[in-house]
């Protein structure tokens, strides 16, 4: 039986903060025409947090099942380590689910846009075969596709149009941003894993890359973001604060550039994670003021 403690570590709480992150953006947006509401974001913040925790706990119970996490550098993995039952894992994944549902029902029926429960739908189904099912697409070098879309553009945008019941160029390039943020946190993660992976057959785009230019294709997923940022300015001249992470991402990109592997690489993991909610945080208040 799990401890509260090992529940809450394979619920990965580092990568936590990649989901405040673009309802931080979106609703900055929304703010920056002037129709930012409390209410809606803070549903918008509850549905990205349990879809989160329920990506991670999917994530945990189907590469379990499959093996793949026998041998693996990182935060514990319940299933593979036999702390929790796969069911548990999976009844837990299903719970988070569930809770990002009720909360996605609430957002529209605040917002009065029903259409979107659709999107929810598809964010769910994205999120259970990114490891789940007979063929996932994690396994075949997508993930960062869907990461991009709906850890990026998706929650971005659909934070903005809940609120301002329109989409703005900010808030476009401000998704794009944050996405490119979250396949960065997806990239340095994996490129930990190449090793592991390409003996277990899983072909993310780090091992489809190869170890030398997915660092590199990592630092341009950091420092891209924030070009995109200073570039909001025109819309909003406080969006040129982005311009402070600069240095955090040379900081993040030199260990990796580096060739730093294995456990070295988990605080380059933890700090990208704060790379991007530092982004939502500046770009978002640089876009509301």
């Amino acid at each position: 039986m799990a401890t509260a403690a090992e529940w809450i570590s394979g619920a990965r709480p580092r990568t936590l903060p990649a989901a405040a992150a673009p309802v931080l953006v979106g609703t900055g947006a929304a703010a920056q025409v002037g129709e930012a509401a409390l209410g809606p974001a803070v549903l918008a913040l509850g549905v990205a947090l349990a879809l989160q925790v329920g990506v991670n706990y999917a994530n945990d119970y189907s590469d379990g099942v499959r093996g793949t996490d026998l041998d693996r550098v990182g935060p514990l993995r319940l299933t593979a380590s036999g702390a929790a039952a796969p069911k548990q894992v999976r009844n837990a994944a299903f719970g988070a689910f569930g809770v990002a549902g009720v909360l996605g029902v609430l957002l529209c029926a605040v917002s009065g846009h029903w259409w979107l429960l659709a999107v929810g739908a598809l964010s769910m189904l994205a999120a259970w075969y990114y490891t789940g099912g007979r063929r996932p697409y994690g396994y075949l070098g997508l993930g960062e596709v869907g990461v991009f879309v709906f850890f990026g553009l998706v929650a971005v945008l659909g934070t903005t149009y809940t609120q301002a019941d329109r989409v703005t160029w900010p808030a476009v390039l401000g998704a794009v941003g944050v996405g490119l943020l979250a396949c960065a946190l997806l990239m340095v993660n994996n490129l930990r894993d190449i090793p592991t992976d390409v003996l277990a057959g899983k072909r993310t785009l780090a091992v489809r890359l190869g170890d030398f230019r997915a660092r590199r294709a990592y630092v341009g997923l950091l420092w891209v973001p924030v070009l995109l940022g200073m570039a909001c300015a025109f819309w909003a001249p406080w969006s040129l604060a982005t311009v402070l992470l600069l240095g955090p991402a040379a900081l993040l990109a030199l260990p990796v550039v580096a060739g730093a592997r294995g456990r070295l690489l988990i605080p380059v993991l933890a700090g990208t994670g704060m790379f991007e909610l530092g982004y939502g945080v500046l770009l978002g208040i640089g876009l509301a003021i």
